[in-house]
């Protein structure tokens, strides 16, 4: 994968990370559903899209773009998609959003003075002045994660640290696996020469023995709820054996009841 599907991976899988980004944490990521639709008269299609049902007309529909590159004619090409999409597909949303997500504000190309029209609607991040504040967000972290190329022992230092602030900062269990499942994703995205093995050491997986939806698998106790959080810590890079001695079962129950 490159880091164009990652994001939107985020977007798709994770909106609440987006919304975070965008100052907006309040925001109910149910309301949205995410896209790429095509423009079918110029062949044009969108990198993504958070669109609502069209009951919820008064919330704003966002149009999303992860750049890590010079483009001069990025503007350009970004302003004919919003207005071809706003042409033909004509939502009932009352206002709208083009969200920009830069690796690094020397990634920007020239904006055209004849565009202007599109700033009140345009809001720009650039992850690399996001991450010298003094309380990065877990969001600008991941996305961070994403695009940065860092050695093998520096990337490892930097996924622990985000893994350890989504288990520090996430009060919802479904959410926190979902957000550590994707940072082990783009970890073994990063390094698909390293064994299984390789990660587990890199990523330190043990400290998922801390996170929320470990503990309350743990907690809840019975049978039924033991073997339906199984394949949720598989995901997360526990092994069969490391399960089993947690949650108090016999390796193979752990292994026929993995998927």
């Amino acid at each position: 994968m490159t880091a164009d599907p990652l994001f939107y991976e985020v977007f798709k899988e994770i909106p609440e990370l987006f919304f975070e980004l965008i100052g907006q944490p309040e925001k109910d990521p149910s309301v949205y559903k995410f896209s790429a639709p095509e423009i079918k008269q110029r062949g044009f299609r969108l990198d993504g899209l958070l669109l609502t049902p069209e009951n919820h007309p008064s919330e704003p529909i966002y149009f999303l773009e992860a750049h890590s590159y010079k483009d001069d004619n990025f503007y350009n090409q970004l302003a004919a998609e919003i207005i071809l999409y706003l042409t033909q597909y004509q939502p009932p949303n009352e206002e709208w959003y083009a969200i920009v997500i830069y690796d690094a504000k020397s990634s920007e190309g020239n904006f055209p003075g004849y565009l202007n029209f599109l700033l009140p609607h345009l809001r720009r991040f650039y992850l690399d002045e996001l991450a010298k504040t003094s309380e990065a967000s877990l969001s600008v972290g991941v996305m961070r994660l994403i695009v940065e190329n860092k050695s093998q022992e520096k990337t490892g230092e930097f996924a622990r640290q985000l893994m350890n602030q989504a288990q520090q900062e996430l009060t919802d269990a479904t959410l926190e696996e979902k957000v550590l499942e994707f940072i082990k994703a783009v970890v073994i995205d990063k390094f698909s020469s390293l064994s299984v093995e390789e990660i587990e050491t890199m990523l330190n997986l043990d400290s998922l023995k801390k996170s929320k939806v470990y503990q309350e698998a743990k907690q809840e106790g019975s049978l039924e709820t033991k073997l339906k959080t199984i394949p949720r810590l598989i995901r997360l890079g526990l092994t069969a054996e490391q399960i089993a001695e947690s949650l108090d079962l016999d390796v193979e129950t752990v292994r026929e009841n993995t998927q």
